[in-house]
């Protein structure tokens, strides 16, 4: 019982890592300390695509299911749970390339952000 839950909370974790791969710039436009952690993970993210690389989080969700004697994600968990299910197989491509454009006009607006305002004077400033 306590690993089924186990395996499901790595499975609601994962899910919130993937959308904060897909936010998290933005979220670091309100708080730039969240940068580091959106670089690291998209970083990650990118690492997955290029390499035959296991994912930590899938690991840990297989191991919880076979300990609660389910079967283990036999494709991992994109291929599990988004794939097919919340676009067609045949777009995980443009999927993937539309993720890192929105990683990508986050980061810009970052930066777009970060120079306006530095050059904008604060309301104390601009009444000396």
């Amino acid at each position: 019982m306590v690993a089924r839950a186990s395996a499901d909370l790595v499975m609601v974790v994962h899910f919130a890592v993937l959308v904060f791969l897909v936010v998290g710039g933005f979220l670091a436009w309100r708080w730039p300390k969240v940068l580091y952690f959106h670089l690291a993970m998209a970083t990650w993210g990118l690492l997955i695509i290029l390499f035959p690389l296991a994912c930590p989080l899938t690991w840990l969700e297989n191991e919880l299911r076979t300990a609660a004697g389910q079967p283990q994600l036999v494709s991992g968990f994109i291929d599990t749970y988004i794939d097919g299910v919340l676009y067609p197989d045949s777009a995980a491509r443009l999927v993937q390339v539309l993720v890192a454009l929105v990683v990508l006009v986050s980061w810009f607006g970052y930066y777009l952000k970060r120079r306006v305002d530095q050059t904008t004077p604060t309301p104390t400033e601009a009444c000396r």
